[in-house]
């Protein structure tokens, strides 16, 4: 269990997916009940995620309260009412280069971009998507359009590129990304779900992270590091969590989390995010 906190927290950072979602991919009634606590006792929730503002907005939306949303791993800080607070968006230039270095992994490819209409999500054909990208995609139907060549799309700046697939094929392109040279130019997160043998890299522009996101967003609102708590689960939680002056990984978290001192909750199949909160709420 994560250990008693001597600081108050002020501002309360969760990941969404392994996290605050259970393993249904849904909340759990007494993880809503602790925000919706925290919340009550003035502390602020943000939710920092990986999927893109709209695809995180129906969660949000079940908290019950006005919050802002940090979405596309860091890229975009935006409250429930589409007020805009920071974008980190892609250069073009830089997407074109590395379509160019990542062609061998073209059908893994996906662009999106800020916008909430058909080509915010961008890609060439779905054959090489596993069944897992195919669910999320379909879901995002309203949003995709089919672009050959993907740099055809770029007629303005992306948020980021996404590259999905099977734990072993992304493994692949993480060597091909480094060998491309062009990681001195961009950000690359890992996200990863091996029980579901997948695994997506998102390609985001150069210091751009969730962590980096939260500290603008920590510094906006007047608050300290040791103001903040953070709880995440996976490799794209890493900065977030070396933010917070009080990180906690799910039970579920993967392995790279571990072994840093980290306080360590419950999973997310037992409400972690609740027992999380009681900690700095209940006691």
């Amino acid at each position: 269990m994560a250990k008693p906190f001597t600081s108050s927290i002020r501002l309360l950072a969760s990941d969404i997916d392994g996290t605050l979602l259970n393993p249904q991919f849904q909340i759990s009634s007494d993880d809503l009940a602790a925000l919706r606590r925290a919340h009550a006792a003035g502390i602020e929730i943000v939710l920092v995620t990986g999927r893109r503002h709209t695809f995180a907005l129906p969660i949000a939306q079940q908290l019950g309260f006005d919050l802002w949303l940090i979405s596309s791993n860091g890229a975009v800080t935006r409250s429930l009412t589409g007020e805009t607070f920071h974008r980190d968006l892609m250069p073009r230039q830089t997407c074109r280069d590395l379509c160019r270095a990542m062609h061998d992994f073209r059908g893994h490819t996906v662009l999106t971009f800020d916008k909430e209409t058909k080509g915010a999500i961008v890609l060439e054909h779905l054959d090489d998507l596993n069944a897992s990208i195919r669910r999320w995609l379909e879901k995002n139907v309203a949003y995709i359009e089919f672009v050959v060549p993907i740099e055809n799309s770029l007629v303005s700046d992306p948020v980021q590129t996404m590259f999905c697939g099977s734990m072993a094929r992304m493994n692949e392109a993480l060597r091909a990304l480094e060998d491309s040279g062009i990681d001195n130019r961009v950000t690359i997160l890992r996200t990863e779900y091996p029980e579901r043998d997948l695994s997506m890299i998102d390609v985001l522009n150069t210091g751009c992270s969730k962590g980096h996101a939260l500290e603008r967003w920590t510094a906006h609102r007047g608050f300290r590091r040791d103001q903040v708590m953070a709880i995440g689960d996976n490799h794209n939680d890493v900065e977030m969590l070396e933010f917070a002056g009080h990180p906690v990984i799910m039970g579920n978290a993967c392995e790279e989390l571990r072994g840093r001192g980290w306080s360590v909750t419950l999973g997310n199949d037992r409400c972690g995010v609740a027992a999380a909160v009681a900690e700095v709420v209940d006691s």
